[in-house]
């Protein structure tokens, strides 16, 4: 593994967690009618603290699409699943709660699943990209499954509705991650003039302005602990099957090798939700209360609380 290649999306990691922390601060007290609307956005942008989350976010993508045009994508995305960590950092920071034996083993699974799988699987590139029909075939079901758990968690009256759309986000941001490769590889064989001409870099847009949306309505109706690591667990997920599915990706395929690679991303997913439910991340405002807040009902985000 490239020193470069773990520098920048660690860095990358680290800009993405603070900016996750400091967008859900703010969009917990956006106005409940902006729900899944591009008005969120709008009103958003004149939050002084949201901003700064943003260009953190934009930071760590940035330097996320350097790391990708480095290395393997299926290398890079269990990397990137380490904001969490720097997340629970800076809102351990904000709360003064220690971390505690849930912290630790949360950041010992974490950890040891990202070095499992990288390890057993030695991500590297080298193989044959997949034809245009299988592109369209692995993008549209991922892209397919996140507006199924986007209508469903629109729709459904559970609780866990926001975790649905941190889920359909971090599909998204899979996608997003797969399209980025692609659109410098196109860049690199031709310019502007070939990156253009090809669909990706307008699916990669597509998906980090959906993407966003989704994930400042999971951070406006629901606590830190119910969206981020629904989100991070997500995104590695499906950029690993883009990376392997139709990009090039290898890695090591004999039984042993395969039963890491399982137990690594199953340590990285575990970890994830033992840290999303660590105590320092912020609960923020329910549904319920920033509607009596504001004098009204909890519609239309009432979807997310229980009969």
């Amino acid at each position: 593994m490239s020193v470069l290649v773990l520098l920048l999306a660690v860095s990358a990691a680290c800009c993405l967690g603070f900016g996750f922390v400091l967008q859900q601060n703010a969009a917990e007290k956006a106005p409940l009618g902006d729900f899944l609307s591009f008005r969120l956005l709008l009103d958003l942008v004149r939050v002084p603290r949201w901003l700064g989350g943003l260009g953190l976010m934009v930071g760590g993508m940035v330097l996320g699409a350097l790391a990708l045009g480095q290395g393997e994508i299926s290398l890079v995305e269990p990397l990137l699943a380490t904001n969490l960590l720097f997340a629970l950092a800076l809102s351990r920071h904000q709360t003064k709660q220690s971390l505690g034996r849930q912290g630790w083993a949360g950041l010992a699974l974490l950890a040891g699943g990202v070095s499992a799988f990288i390890v057993a699987g030695q991500p590297r590139g080298g193989g044959a990209e997949a034809g245009p029909l299988r592109h369209w075939l692995i993008v549209g079901a991922v892209v397919g499954t996140a507006l199924v758990l986007t209508t469903y968690g629109k729709r459904s009256r559970l609780s866990w509705g926001p975790v649905l759309l941190s889920v359909a986000a971090g599909l998204l941001f899979g996608v997003q991650d797969a399209m980025t490769r692609v659109s410098g590889t196109l860049f690199a064989r031709g310019g502007f003039a070939g990156l253009f001409t090809g669909w990706q870099p307008y699916a990669l847009v597509a998906c980090a302005v959906v993407g966003l949306i989704l994930v400042q309505s999971a951070f406006e109706t629901a606590p830190l602990r119910m969206s981020l690591p629904a989100l991070t667990a997500a995104e590695p997920l499906a950029g690993i099957l883009c990376g392997v599915g139709f990009l090039g990706d290898r890695l090591h395929t004999d039984t042993g090798a395969l039963a890491w690679e399982a137990a690594g991303l199953a340590g990285i997913v575990l970890g994830i939700v033992l840290l999303g439910l660590h105590p320092a991340l912020p609960c923020g405002a329910t549904v319920k209360a920033k509607a009596a807040k504001a004098g009204g009902t909890a519609e239309p985000a009432q979807i997310f609380q229980g009969p």
